[in-house]
């Protein structure tokens, strides 16, 4: 896929993972329409950034939706190229009575999973009539492995892989490839509650994006993502527990 000289359109790119990615399309000399729920942050994309757009959307509205689509199919004709970067993570432990496990996880999944399958299906047929096109879907570690103090992001995550997988085999014969991003943890607001200070930049992510699209590669396991996947390919149970290291303290934290 090449990576310059594409329409973009970026869902959740004002910050962190987002905004990086951004930041480097537009110096290949990409076209970049970013949406975002909050429109000073999209203002200060917009002044940042040369050759964006902003458009003030929530991906996990379908009148959003619909409204997004409809003027992107007026004034980008010629996109070929969607990031579905939006997130949505809550932090909490499963076992515990004051927590509502079933609205944190619709909370999630709708805009974790659910708002993607609506999007892309309904760029697919502007995407098809592209010369060569893409779907980026940002994933997680998570998809391989769950952490349990974000179980049921974790979830939506290991759904969006599979979806991400079926998506790819059944775009196979058309010119729109997909990609999935799975970064580990990184260095964001996003990710300050669980530790986020340890992670990785969010530049790395953003460079091993742009190398992978320009090589075609589809599954994008960066840094300790890799090392993740690999050690479950050989024991999902040391996998597991790697992920899940401090699972005693943080039960001891929640319950007491």
């Amino acid at each position: 896929m090449k990576t310059s000289k594409n329409t973009v359109l970026l869902i959740g790119g004002t910050a962190g993972i987002g905004l990086e990615i951004a930041k480097q399309l537009t110096t290949l000399d990409n076209h970049v329409i970013i949406t975002g729920r909050n429109q000073e942050r999209l203002n200060a994309a917009a002044a940042s950034l040369p050759n964006v757009t902003t458009v003030l959307s929530d991906v996990s509205k379908a009148d959003d939706v619909d409204l997004l689509v409809e003027e992107i199919k007026s004034e980008f004709p010629q996109l070929n190229m969607v990031i579905n970067n939006a997130g949505r993570a809550l932090l909490y432990h499963l076992a515990d009575p004051n927590q509502d496990a079933f609205t944190n996880a619709a909370d999630e999944m709708m805009t974790n999973y659910l708002s993607i399958i609506r999007i892309n299906q309904k760029l697919l047929p502007l995407l098809k009539q592209q010369e060569a096109s893409a779907i980026v879907n940002v994933s997680s570690v998570v998809a391989y492995v769950p952490g349990i103090t974000l179980p049921t992001y974790a979830a939506s995550k290991a759904a969006l892989h599979s979806y991400s997988t079926s998506l790819r085999l059944s775009l196979e014969e058309t010119a729109v490839k997909v990609f999935e991003l799975m970064p580990p943890l990184v260095d964001t607001e996003f990710s300050k509650e669980i530790g986020g200070h340890n992670g990785i930049k969010p530049s790395v992510v953003a460079d091993e994006l742009l190398a992978a699209l320009a090589n075609d590669e589809f599954e994008i396991r960066v840094g300790d993502t890799a090392k993740i996947y690999e050690l479950f390919r050989q024991s999902p149970v040391d996998a597991l527990n790697v992920m899940n290291a401090n699972r005693k303290a943080w039960i001891d934290t929640v319950e007491h």
